[in-house]
């Protein structure tokens, strides 16, 4: 059982991350306009972001302390003020599209208004980190969002032409879709940017931070790390699978969370819709679980605050306030009357924008041997960072024209 639970830190960061709101919508999305096509994406945002969690896992096992602490310290306040600037305003919106997630999975269950469901979402959330030990969180719902493993049962029993998915996985164009190229390379991006989403790195290593991590417990890491996102990678193209046997060939465009679980309600029936929408609550509610305590974290050691779930509330009062206040500010934007699916689609995106201010500054701190001694990054990791780097460079450059000359992908 130890062994199940010690991979919990990866499985959580997974689920609330490859497969939170962003995932579901952006790869159901994919699924029923490009089919299997965009499956690349997929896996090389995998492997990108189990290199770069490694390296801050490692960062934090190692020197004891959370990354955003010695970005700071090594690459000075400017540098680090850039980082903080855009990885907090993105997990604002990003915060806003998972509670928005909760609320539109809560529907799928009860038929109540989302907007109804906003400021319960919001409060439980808040509950959940007030009132419950980091690693009965993690383990909790990591696990419960494993529901969505539904998706890949209801694959199979879609009966689909495998040949046919597999054609489209080796890039050979869909029969049923005629995207242009600038379509494509939106929804890329966009995927792109769901899988590196900057919360999910920063919440690995402060979460390593929460649970004592220390040199011995490099093993550890490398384990969450290569169960958890993979798993998550996994289930997104589950998830887009269905969607290509279910979607595609009707036409069905994805708005909501509704399309998202039809396929598996298509194949399972009832008890499929049950499990899916349980595996949506635990999902979103695991994501904004972590965008909350990221948007604490980042500030909190960005200014040096006392921080984590393992502090009491009263000695840690900045940080829990800067929880609270992310936490209205999303409930804020929600109540304007925004589409949450909307922002979903705009959080990935920007995400991708902000990705160069947030793996440089890591790719750095894991080649400082002032912090990391003789666990600084191989030569193989750095040769592989940089193509990242480049990757990321380029997505961050091509995203806004994208976004302009698709209309957003309309």
């Amino acid at each position: 059982m130890k062994g199940i639970f010690a991979v919990a830190l990866g499985v959580l960061t997974a689920i609330g991350g490859f497969v939170d709101i962003g995932d579901l919508v952006t790869n159901s999305v994919v699924g029923s306009r490009f089919g299997m096509t965009l499956t690349w994406v997929v896996i090389v945002g995998v492997v990108g972001i189990c290199l770069f969690a490694q390296m801050s896992g490692r960062v934090a096992a190692v020197s004891g302390r959370a990354t955003f602490e010695i970005i700071r310290e090594r690459l000075g306040a400017r540098m680090a003020l850039a980082n903080l600037s855009a990885s907090f305003l993105i997990n604002l919106l990003t915060l806003t599209a998972e509670i928005g997630g909760i609320a539109l999975a809560l529907q799928l269950a009860s038929s109540i208004e989302p907007v109804l469901w906003f400021p319960v979402a919001a409060i439980a959330v808040w509950i959940v980190i007030w009132r419950v030990k980091f690693s009965i969180m993690e383990n909790v719902t990591g696990m419960v969002g494993l529901a969505l493993v539904v998706f890949a049962v209801a694959l199979f029993f879609l009966h689909p032409d495998w040949s046919a998915l597999g054609s489209q996985v080796l890039l050979q164009p869909s029969p049923h879709t005629d995207e242009t190229p600038g379509t494509y390379w939106y929804y890329a991006i966009a995927l792109f940017g769901a899988a590196m989403t900057p919360y999910e790195v920063f919440f690995f290593s402060s979460g390593a931070i929460e649970e004592k991590w220390k040199k011995k417990d490099l093993a550890q890491s490398r384990l969450n790390v290569l169960v958890g996102f993979p798993l998550g990678g996994l289930l997104s193209l589950s998830i887009a699978a269905c969607a290509t046997v279910v979607l595609l060939p009707k036409g069905i465009q994805v708005e909501s969370l509704f399309e998202t679980a039809l396929p598996v309600a298509q194949a399972l029936g009832k008890i499929g819709l049950i499990i899916v929408i349980l595996g949506f609550v635990a999902a979103t509610f695991g994501a904004a679980l972590e965008v909350t305590l990221s948007s604490g974290y980042t500030l909190g050691q960005f200014f040096g605050w006392p921080w984590g779930k393992f502090r009491r509330p009263a000695s840690a009062s900045r940080f829990h306030a800067v929880m609270i206040l992310s936490l209205v500010v999303a409930l804020g934007i929600l109540f304007t009357g925004v589409d949450p699916v909307q922002v979903t689609e705009f959080s990935v995106v920007f995400s991708a924008i902000a990705l160069p201010l947030t793996y440089l500054p890591i790719l750095i701190v894991a080649n400082d041997p002032k912090y990391m001694g003789d666990e600084v990054n191989g030569r193989a990791t750095n040769f592989f960072g940089l193509i990242y780097l480049g990757l990321i460079l380029v997505a961050s450059i091509a995203a806004i024209p994208l976004m302009i000359v698709t209309g957003a992908g309309a």
